[in-house]
């Protein structure tokens, strides 16, 4: 009769192997911003840490040390590289629409503490380290906060993994049962996840084709004395890094945008322009006002980049 492999004994095998290596492994990749989930072997560290607590505090400081690690390469390029780090990111992602401006409002909000609690955040993670960096963070207080989130997020995962110990055993002795069949079966739904994230980051990009307007003829409507409305839909912390803005151009409130829009006349021609990957932003607004029966609004290609790199006329931005 064939000797069953338990779930205990598979998970303790495995680990006393390649257990801190691929804890450190898996948890660097998922942080440099690779669609590779870190958590199940967190979890399964953590269900070894059940019996071993040494090991749980070792696979602690490995998992640590590789967000660390990660964390402070993106904050080096934040650092050189400014804002054009975070476009960067957000073409790379499978969610641009929402990438930089989510983690600039949520700078805005909470400050420091974004830094703490970013990795439980889906998709600010990534952007939150160099975002900190081009919002003047040093290196001392990137480091300090950081850590004490990587700390919280690795440790959260480690103990949910010593908690949920026997499951994670049936899991186990489950895999081992289904042999090849198993890994087949975890490939085929990581596949369908990233198909998933794949296609919905198509669909979006199929609605930015949507009709723009390009700066030369932005600039042939003001040359003309066109009566335009020019929405600025960046963040207050987009707009005071950047600190310029396109002449009489109106801010706009994402948290409140259904206010701040309002009073848009809806026999004028509006101009949206935003500083987000693909007008990310800008055409969110557009859409809402077409919806709301403005139907001459077209978001700016290339947003306030493309108007500043064009050699065109700006204006301080004016305090919130």
């Amino acid at each position: 009769m064939a000797t069953v492999v338990s779930g205990r004994t598979l998970i303790s095998d495995f680990f006393a192997q390649y257990g801190l290596i691929s804890v450190f492994g898996l948890v660097l990749l998922e942080q440099i911003g690779l669609p590779i989930p870190a958590t199940p072997v967190l979890l399964f560290a953590g269900a070894r840490a059940f019996d071993e607590p040494w090991y749980g505090i070792d696979a602690l400081a490995a998992a640590t040390f590789a967000c660390t690690v990660s964390n402070l390469a993106w904050f080096g390029a934040g650092r050189l590289y400014g804002h054009r780090v975070l476009k960067l990111l957000c073409r790379l992602s499978l969610s641009p629409d929402s990438c930089v401006r989510q983690t600039e409002n949520v700078f805005e909000r909470r400050g420091a503490a974004t830094l703490v609690t970013a990795k439980f955040l889906p998709g600010l993670t990534i952007v939150a380290p160099p975002m900190a960096a081009a919002l003047g963070f040093t290196l001392r207080a990137f480091l300090f906060y950081n850590t004490i989130g990587s700390l919280l997020y690795c440790a959260t995962f480690l103990a949910l993994g010593a908690i949920f110990h026997s499951q994670i055993d049936d899991l186990l002795a489950w895999l081992s049962h289904m042999g090849g069949r198993a890994l087949l079966l975890l490939a085929a739904l990581l596949a369908l996840y990233v198909a998933w994230r794949a296609w919905d980051r198509w669909r979006f990009l199929k609605t930015l084709r949507t009709a723009r307007i390009d700066v030369d003829e932005l600039h042939r409507l003001f040359s003309e004395g066109q009566p335009l409305i020019v929405l600025d839909v960046r963040s207050r912390t987009s707009r005071q890094l950047h600190g310029r803005r396109i002449p009489g151009a109106r801010a706009v409130d994402m948290d409140r945008l259904e206010l701040s829009l309002a009073d848009i006349p809806r026999d004028r021609e509006v101009i949206v322009y935003c500083a987000c990957p693909n007008e990310a932003s800008a055409v969110k607004v557009a859409l809402q006002l077409r919806q709301s029966g403005v139907v001459r609004v077209r978001p700016l290609a290339g947003g306030i980049e493309a108007w500043v790199s064009a050699g065109r006329q700006t204006e301080p931005v004016l305090p919130d």
